[in-house]
């Protein structure tokens, strides 16, 4: 009877290979998931293609691209960066994800330590986390002065415009979610031994420091939208349809032949 509540192509999709190995790897059953799984799945796969397309592009015209992810801890960035890249060309990428500043980098003006991993013709750099730091997770826990992210939010707009001018093309990404959904998250990372080096102790007191996250996150949203370069702000409680969009965000902002042979 339960079964009758489905169609002929849902039980086609439950029993594939991907769908029965979809239903083991859970601990309990839920096939309604795993059906929207496996369309995603197929979804991402025709997206892949048009990434390895757009590389192909980007690649061939010399194009120089930075695409930057900010978000809430656990917001899923790391995840829809891994669907980006998975599939293109590995020679004409990299991703940059800064620890602290050294003592000499301290030293230095704010962006330094990012111009150095600026992308070369025909390369992709993605930021897991960015000069944007200063705009939020720095100020919330005290690793900046008043004075140095005062500096940084005047600094900011007009450094993204030298960015852009120089010919390099910039794509920024938030990924969004829910309070609820960033508690649950922190759960299940503490409860897995192959997660919990993912745990930071800022990550520890992110729930605590909510609101003054929000409060930072929509001044830094105030300053892009009214005189540089806005983000696409990604609502991502779903990781499935968060990397959907990401993907297609990617596709939409960087130019390419849709029609180029790969």
């Amino acid at each position: 009877m339960f079964m009758e509540n489905f169609s002929e192509k849902d039980l086609k999709k439950l029993t594939s290979k991907k769908g029965l190995l979809s239903i083991l790897m859970n601990k309990t059953i839920n096939l309604p998931k795993t059906i929207r799984y496996i369309d995603y799945e197929k979804e991402l796969k025709v997206l892949q293609t048009e990434l390895i397309r757009q590389q192909t592009c980007i690649i061939d015209e010399n194009m120089r691209v930075i695409v930057l992810f900010e978000g809430r801890d656990a917001a899923g960035k790391g995840g829809a960066i891994r669907r980006i890249t998975e599939r293109i060309n590995p020679r004409h990428y990299r991703i940059v994800a800064l620890p602290r500043p050294t003592e000499v980098e301290q030293t230095q003006w704010y962006f330094q330590r990012y111009i150095q991993q600026f992308p070369k013709a025909g390369e992709i750099v993605f930021f897991d986390r960015s000069w944007y730091n200063r705009a939020v997770v720095e100020p919330v826990n005290g690793f900046c002065t008043v004075e140095e992210y005062d500096i940084f939010m005047k600094q900011v707009n007009d450094f993204e415009r030298m960015i852009t001018e120089s010919g390099i093309l910039l794509v920024k990404i938030y990924m969004s979610i829910s309070k609820k959904e960033q508690a649950k998250r922190f759960e299940d990372i503490r409860n897995n031994p192959l997660k919990q080096w993912k745990m930071s102790k800022v990550d520890e007191k992110a729930q605590e420091l909510w609101d003054s996250y929000t409060d930072y996150k929509n001044k830094m949203f105030e300053n892009t939208e009214k005189n540089g370069i806005p983000f696409k702000v990604i609502k991502a409680n779903r990781k499935t349809d968060a990397r959907i969009e990401v993907v297609e965000h990617m596709l939409e902002s960087i130019p390419y032949d849709k029609n180029k042979e790969i």
